[in-house]
């Protein structure tokens, strides 16, 4: 896993424009069980993939609290939201509360997260690969397959299997 995270992100550049191309014919033209793939591609990954393995995406970047993730997570510290947001978290260029820093403080050195059943959203639903309507997030999905194994194998088995 080491090695193939090393080499994450200049195999994603490398496909960068292939990818690109393909996400935009497949935003202009989705084909009508393209949820479905997803789901598909998205499971078979992730019987393959071990994300305790990896972490990589706690450890290179952060995700976005809502409202609801602060309060929840607030409440499982016993903490006001406030007080959560004032130890952990800070507001980025867009508004959005952020982790202060990365890797994420929640990770343990085993890859754990001591927040796993109270974490954000974001950090569920990640790499959102197998999200509804998929082709409105191909943005996310470009950044997603530079730092998520998974993500990148998903999107090269998804060109395989769409023809657009």
């Amino acid at each position: 896993m080491e090695g193939f995270l090393k080499e994450l992100p200049k195999k994603a550049q490398e496909k960068q424009t292939e990818s690109k191309k393909f996400f935009v014919k497949l935003k202009k033209k989705p084909p009508k069980n393209l949820d479905y793939v997803m789901q598909e591609l998205h499971e078979n990954e992730f019987q393959k993939t071990d994300c305790l393995t990896c972490a990589n995406c706690c450890k290179t970047t952060g995700p976005l609290f809502t409202n609801a993730d602060v309060e929840r997570i607030a409440k499982s510290f016993k903490q006001k939201p406030q007080q959560f947001i004032a130890n952990y978290l800070r507001v980025d260029d867009e508004n959005d509360y952020v982790l202060q820093s990365v890797p994420c403080t929640f990770l343990g050195a085993d890859n754990y997260c001591s927040i796993y059943d109270v974490r954000p959203k974001a950090c569920r639903e990640f790499p959102h690969t197998d999200r509804k309507k998929f082709q409105q997030i191909s943005n996310l999905t470009m950044k997603n397959v530079a730092i998520c194994p998974a993500a990148y194998n998903i999107v090269e088995e998804m060109k395989k299997k769409i023809k657009v």
